[in-house]
């Protein structure tokens, strides 16, 4: 096998991707193949680590217990790319790797697996004091898989901010250090949303995006810790309290299916099959209703998920992103003949902890709408009047169709 293709094959392990490029050329030259059949043991528990090994080809299985008096058992299945062992000749194996298929294994040697620490993720024999002050500047501190940390050296330029080039170099940086070291960047693109501080190590997270043997995408987040900043101008609308009013599968129930109502009303609520939402309602008007009449486009309701979700925060706020779509679309169609609309595009803005099983006060209007292109703005109030959500969308108005006159008769 040729070095390149060894070179190719370390470059797509996640351990290995942080290091400069020399030090896998280095790798590439001093692994060795391992070959083993169906059921042979790789390691051992209990025995001493004598290197790395990186899977080629094939699969293994990691079989056992960290704790003694527990049987052994299958832990997990190990693939191309994945690595297991100990890169010191103290560390014992604390469980068995056998072959599950035929397995061809790289295994780099303890004695040589200080090449997989480096001072520079640029250079493997270089200090950052020797490095050039731009080398410098890009230099990244690995946290852990696709994290990286940046700072803004003493010397580096600023402008009562991080540079944006630093930015940009060091998302780029991180980004290059999550793919093969033999593919390099052919385009990029970014966003400044907000300014950065120079006091204060950034963190880039790199999102992989997709990974083949044409295209490979990644998406690298920019954060910046530092004490949060706090206001509020939005006001609570004055509405009755949620306790006082009745739910919308309350009103379901006393639907108009007897006398005195019209015989053809009762038939035609009666045969309408009321689907059970997972979200319990409650309008602030009952009057306001879209089907009804033609008013300001407008509507306020509170909402709750019904049950208990999970204490999760990201579930709560994935249950608030699926309520805020049921009837918020109906608005654009109160003060329009219009008999549907379809929603074009859906923006939401998370600011504090919310909980959706507890009472949420959504808040929406249509300021305008122009060729049946209609614009929602929404707040969403907690039962203390702080503003947790604030969403927009964009729905498309759909014309009704007039029905067709009846012909006269000519009996």
């Amino acid at each position: 096998m040729n070095t390149e293709a060894v070179v190719e094959f370390l470059g797509n392990v996640p351990l290995l991707q942080r290091l400069p490029s020399s030090s896998l050329k280095r790798i590439a030259e001093l692994v060795n193949f391992k070959h083993f059949e169906k059921g042979d043991y790789v390691v051992r528990g209990g025995e001493v680590g004598d290197g790395i090994y990186f899977v080629w080809e094939g699969e293994a299985e990691v079989s056992g217990s960290l704790h003694a008096e527990e049987e052994k058992g299958i832990e997990y299945q190990l693939k191309r790319y994945d690595y297991f062992g100990h890169v010191n000749l103290t560390s014992v194996h604390v469980a068995d790797v056998i072959a599950s298929t035929k397995l061809t294994c790289l295994f780099l040697p303890h004695e040589h697996c200080t090449l997989l620490q480096s001072k520079s993720i640029w250079s493997k024999g270089k200090t950052l004091e020797a490095c050039a002050p731009v080398e410098s500047i890009l230099h990244l501190e690995p946290i852990e898989l696709n994290i990286f940390q940046g700072i803004t050296l003493p010397d580096a330029p600023k402008f009562g901010k991080v540079y944006g080039g630093q930015l940009v170099g060091q998302a780029l940086a991180a980004a290059s250090k999550t793919v093969d070291s033999l593919k390099i960047v052919h385009s990029l693109h970014s966003y400044y949303l907000k300014a950065g501080d120079f006091n204060i190590p950034i963190i880039y997270q790199v999102n992989r995006l997709r990974d083949s043997s044409v295209i490979i995408l990644r998406s690298i987040d920019a954060i910046g810790e530092e004490g949060g900043f706090d206001h509020q101008e939005a006001s609570m609308p004055s509405v009755p309290d949620p306790d006082g009013l009745l739910s919308v599968d309350e009103i379901g129930e006393s639907r108009p299916t007897g006398p005195p109502h019209p015989l053809s009303n009762r038939k035609k609520v009666g045969a309408t099959k009321i689907v059970p939402w997972p979200i319990e309602i409650k309008f602030c008007a009952p009057s306001t209703n879209p089907d009804q009449k033609k008013s300001d486009p407008s509507l306020r309701y509170w909402f709750r998920a019904k049950g208990k979700p999970s204490d999760d925060q990201a579930l709560h706020r994935c249950v608030v992103a699926f309520a805020s779509d049921m009837i918020a679309t109906g608005v654009s169609l109160i003060p329009h003949p219009r008999k549907g609309s379809l929603s074009l595009c859906h923006s939401m803005w998370f600011h504090r902890h919310l909980r959706a099983d507890d009472w949420l006060l959504l808040e929406i209007v249509s300021p305008t709408a122009c060729d049946s292109r209609c614009f929602l703005s929404g707040q969403i109030f907690n039962r203390k009047g702080e503003l947790v959500v604030s969403l927009t969308q964009e729905v498309l108005l759909k014309m009704a169709t007039p029905p067709n006159p009846s012909a006269d008769s000519k009996l």
